[in-house]
This record gives C-alpha cells, sequence and structure tokens, in this order.
C-alpha cells in the first residue's frame, strides 16, 4: 500500500521503515501469489497496473479490518490506539476544529490523527473516503450526498463577495449577484465546495462570469482582491479575518455553504475514527447556532 500511494519503491520502503529490498522481494512474492503484475516499473517511474489499482482498496480494508481488531483487543484492555485519517478544509466555518482535536487528544493520547488538506479540496476528500485513503473528512457538500457516502451536517452559512476597500461596492452593504457577473473573479479551483456553492449560483441564474485567477489559500485570494484584480467570494466566518478588505452580502442568489462530516457508506470505522467521528458531530448544535444568519 506504502508503494501504491507513493508511486516509489524507494519512498514507500521509507515509510513502511523497510529496507527497499525488502519491500521489492515482498511485492514480487504477493504478485506471484496472485498471478498478476501489481506494478509497471520503469527505470525513473513506477505506475499501479489495472490489477493493482484493483487491489489497493482491498489492501487498505485489509490494514483497516487489522486495525479493527487491535482495537477490540485495546478496548478490552482500556483505552484507545491507532491512528485516524482526517481530511480538512482550508476553511472549516463555525466549527471549531482545533478544540475538537484538542480535546480528542485529551482523552484519547495514544491516538495519532493524521489531518490532511487536498489541492482538488471536497472533491479530492469524497474519492479518498471511497478509495479507503481517508477514514473521516470535513467536507463541503451542496445537494444530496454523493454515491457511497454518509453525510452528517454540522454548520451552514452564506458566502459574501470580497471587494477592495476603494473600490465601487465597498461603500454598500449588499449587491444583487447579476451586478456583480461582469467583474473579474478570483476563485477557488473547480472542486471545492465554496466554488461549486458560487458555480451553481450563477448558473441557476442563467448568468456568466469570468474566473481569471483560481488559487489555494485565502491570503493570496485577498491580497489580489485588495490590489483591484478582482472579486471574490469567501465563507463569513472566514472573511471576518481580512479586515483589509470588504465583504458585501449578495441577494439574489442562494450562497448558503455547509459544513459536514462524511464518511464511506458501508465501510467498518476502527474504534478511535468511530470516537473522532462521535467528537465532530457533537459540535453541530453549537456550529448551527453561531454560523446560521451570520449574514
Amino acid at each position: 500500500m506504502a508503494v501504491a500511494e507513493e508511486l516509489s519503491f524507494t519512498r514507500g520502503a521509507r515509510r513502511a521503515h523497510v529496507v527497499q529490498s525488502a519491500v521489492s522481494a515482498a511485492v514480487t512474492r504477493l504478485e506471484r501469489e496472485l498471478n498478476a503484475p501489481l506494478f509497471e516499473r520503469a527505470r525513473r517511474q513506477v505506475t499501479l497496473t489495472d490489477a493493482g489499482r484493483a487491489l489497493l482498496p482491498e489492501a487498505r480494508a485489509t490494514l483497516a479490518a487489522a486495525q479493527g481488531a487491535r482495537d477490540a483487543v485495546a478496548a478490552v484492555r482500556g483505552g484507545l490506539r491507532g491512528s485516524v485519517s482526517l481530511g480538512i478544509m482550508l476553511s472549516n466555518g463555525p466549527v471549531d476544529l482545533a478544540t475538537v482535536l484538542g480535546g480528542f487528544h485529551a482523552a484519547h493520547p495514544d491516538v495519532v490523527v493524521h489531518a490532511r488538506q487536498a489541492a482538488a479540496g471536497t472533491a479530492a476528500h469524497l474519492r479518498d473516503l471511497r478509495d479507503g485513503a481517508l477514514d473521516v473528512a470535513l467536507v463541503a457538500v451542496s445537494g444530496p450526498p454523493p454515491a457511497g457516502i454518509v453525510i452528517r451536517p454540522l454548520a451552514a452559512e452564506y458566502l459574501v463577495l470580497l471587494v477592495a476597500p476603494d473600490g465601487p461596492w465597498a461603500g454598500r452593504a449588499s449587491v444583487r449577484l447579476d451586478e456583480v457577473a461582469g467583474e473579474p473573479f478570483i476563485e477557488s479551483p473547480p472542486g471545492w465546495g465554496n466554488r461549486t456553492v458560487a458555480d451553481r449560483a450563477f448558473a441557476a441564474r442563467g448568468l456568466q462570469r469570468t474566473v481569471r485567477f483560481e488559487v489555494t489559500d485565502y491570503q493570496t485570494m485577498v491580497s489580489m482582491v485588495r490590489g483591484g484584480l478582482g472579486v471574490a467570494f469567501l465563507p463569513a466566518s472566514s472573511a471576518r479575518r481580512f479586515p483589509e478588505v470588504a465583504a458585501v452580502t449578495v441577494t439574489g442568489a442562494d450562497l448558503a455553504w455547509q459544513v459536514s462530516v462524511a464518511v464511506a457508506q458501508g465501510r467498518r470505522l476502527t474504534a478511535a475514527a468511530q470516537a473522532l467521528l462521535a467528537d465532530l458531530v457533537a459540535v453541530a448544535p453549537a456550529a448551527e447556532a453561531s454560523g446560521a444568519g451570520a449574514d
């Protein structure tokens, strides 16, 4: 699994804390047992074969089952152990993730939480949940849950429009969506939840817009807005952290942005992952109360 995810025998061996020759020999034995090549080996590149791609999610499930067995024993002895892979977003809205993770670590000090963002945003988290690369993920999903995914809403708020402090929209409390459709936009890449909300809002009104820049961090986005390069949508709670630009409410559009916690449908979670999921779900009422109607 390490070699498949790293696409390198060297990096896979390092990650598994095993010498490369042992990893190569183990993969070769596995290929003989399955009677199928799992990797295409070139001098400078390693890629998965069709058989390798088919085996990867099963390998993850096998390791998860082994971890579940260890969890069962650990529960009898007292205390949770193991690790949890958690997908997080650049902005988690009103959800105070740091407090949740801090409380979880205090309650379960022997559990390691591997939290990571994805350049492709929510879309990548949903794919990794299905593939077993993530146990739990925070996502921004609009509409019904995607196939193979179970979601639990945690909080909701609205996207607001960031504009330059000396621009034509800065002095207004609100603008209509059709008024700003002609502005150049600075956006998150496709696949991010906030981008999906904005795209759907324009499509629902039959409006076209120009996305001039796509960036993956809010600070760069805000700097571009401040410099007059365009306008941008941001979750209201995140926008409050950037007083150097003006935040304007947009009317005439559904710009509701929802933060949810997601897991793969039908996949058994380890005891540690179940505990973290429960802690995230527990913040939902407070988060919804603090985020609803904020803008």
